[in-house]
């Protein structure tokens, strides 16, 4: 009899703990893609941070290793595929590189290039809009929905003198053009 209750007891905690794994895993974010920004981050009173990132190099950074003049670079680099397929170029290219496919939402797509998520990180848990406006009142915990505010140091990632196209990069200029701070009064 206390055998029977030992191993039933000692059941009943494997179950707990796997389903406390799934559960788990689905709390995890996943990244969304940029296109999910769009709906609430496109008007001027919020900012613009769609249209700011829509118009710049970081949303054309995949289309851009599709040219002439990117499979060039890349066959004197040494690297004989498709540059949108080669992991030397993929890595700053794309938002998500070398994450794997169930850290990606069915909303992701590479074709966005360097989004959203590549400063703020995997949007899921905080894209919904009751999370956004926790965030901005300071009553969310940003890690716990893997938000983060972006900072200058991700930029130096891929704009550095490993890149085969690097010119100088003028850090704080650079970031007052990408920059894209929700108005005060809106946040």
């Amino acid at each position: 009899m206390k055998r029977s209750a030992l191993i039933l007891s000692m059941m009943l905690i494997f179950i707990m703990a796997l389903s406390l794994g799934v559960f788990a895993q689905a709390d995890k974010a996943q990244y969304v893609g940029s296109a999910k920004c769009k709906m609430c981050h496109s008007s001027k009173a919020r900012g613009n941070s769609y249209g700011i990132w829509a118009e710049s190099k970081h949303a054309k950074a995949f289309e851009t290793l599709g040219t002439e003049e990117s499979k060039a670079i890349a066959k004197k680099l040494g690297i004989n595929e498709d540059p949108q397929k080669a992991d030397k170029c993929l890595k700053c290219h794309v938002t998500a590189y070398n994450v794997s496919a169930s850290d990606k939402a069915a909303s992701f797509k590479q074709e966005e290039g360097v989004g959203c998520e590549v400063c703020h990180g995997p949007g899921s848990l905080y894209m919904p809009m009751k999370v956004m406006k926790a965030l901005a009142a300071g009553k969310q915990d940003a890690k716990a929905v893997a938000y983060n505010k972006g900072d200058k140091t991700k930029c130096v990632k891929c704009h550095n003198e490993d890149s085969p196209t690097y010119k100088p990069f003028k850090l704080e200029e650079a970031w007052e053009i990408i920059a894209h701070e929700v108005p005060k009064a809106q946040k």
